[in-house]
């Protein structure tokens, strides 16, 4: 009895979450559908007429996904965001780990500034530092290459990180870091045997951030890579598809998706560790 009240009373959450959950779906649906159609039909009907002879499976073809692959230069776009992506994600997420650590557990003068200095850094537009970064890399010749967005990815993504890990590390129990140094341990010994083995969910919530956003950005890959087409990122090259050949809907669909195949392979590989990392640390006792 006290189950089938408890199930009464939770079944309008459930349907609602439910119902927010088709109605969010609907839309990539319609996508995964219309990237299979022909180009006609595409652009004659709507998807959901294909709902009219579900059995008929002559009305799609894999054709959108083979061009888009092999003769819109989305495979290459494809290589260049895993090589934006990876090390936009690595370099912060090593900076902002060790960061965290001596934020949480090192005594210095000025560390709590310094922490909410670094905060205070999640409140600014990055819009605002385009410009002058843009001429600083023509000075150092970075403009147009991997390094230099790596480098502002980077840069953009250490306040979340920092605030994020540093959160995460500064619940941990004060006698467990205390008994490893009683124990004569090294910061670095500390930082490496304990600290980093039990800080794992904090940080692959910020590594799935991090990378979503890095593989998902546009603005700071056109300000930065330019028009260089060699180093172009998925991004890039989708918003060239709809610049030039905004009638191509077949093509963007199919690229959508393979844009969107990496990033779910991500975040699943790490969603077990993502609601634990974002909520550790927000409440303490």
């Amino acid at each position: 009895m006290d189950r089938l009240e408890k199930a009464l009373s939770s079944a309008p959450v459930h349907i609602a979450v439910i119902g927010i959950a088709v109605l969010w779906t609907i839309p990539t649906a319609g996508l995964l559908i219309s990237s299979f159609r022909y180009r006609e039909a595409l652009t004659q009907t709507g998807w959901w007429t294909v709902f009219q002879e579900p059995l008929n499976f002559a009305q799609f073809h894999l054709g959108n996904y083979v061009d888009v692959l092999t003769s819109q230069g989305m495979g290459q776009a494809f290589l260049n965001s895993l090589v934006i992506s990876i090390p936009a994600t690595i370099i912060p997420l090593f900076i902002a780990t060790l960061a965290a650590y001596a934020l949480a557990w090192m005594q210095f003068p000025g560390r709590q500034l310094l922490f909410v200095s670094m905060v205070a850094l999640l409140v600014v537009p990055l819009q605002m530092t385009l410009i002058p970064v843009l001429r600083t890399y023509n000075l150092l010749g970075l403009a147009g290459t991997f390094l230099g967005v790596w480098l502002a990815h980077a840069a953009y993504g250490l306040p979340l990180g920092i605030y994020l890990i540093r959160n995460y590390i500064g619940s941990l129990p004060a006698d467990l870091i205390e008994a490893a140094a009683v124990d004569g341990a090294s910061h670095l010994k500390i930082f490496t045997r304990v600290v980093l083995p039990l800080s794992v969910p904090a940080i692959a919530s910020f590594a799935v951030f991090q990378f979503l956003w890095v593989w998902n950005d546009l603005l700071v890959a056109l300000v930065y890579l330019g028009g260089n087409q060699n180093v172009a990122p998925v991004t890039l090259v989708l918003r060239n598809l709809v610049g030039d050949r905004g009638q191509d809907w077949h093509l963007l669909t199919a690229g959508a998706f393979v844009s969107m195949f990496v990033p779910l392979l991500v975040f699943f590989a790490l969603q077990r560790y993502f609601v634990r990392g974002l909520l550790a640390g927000s409440v303490k006792g």
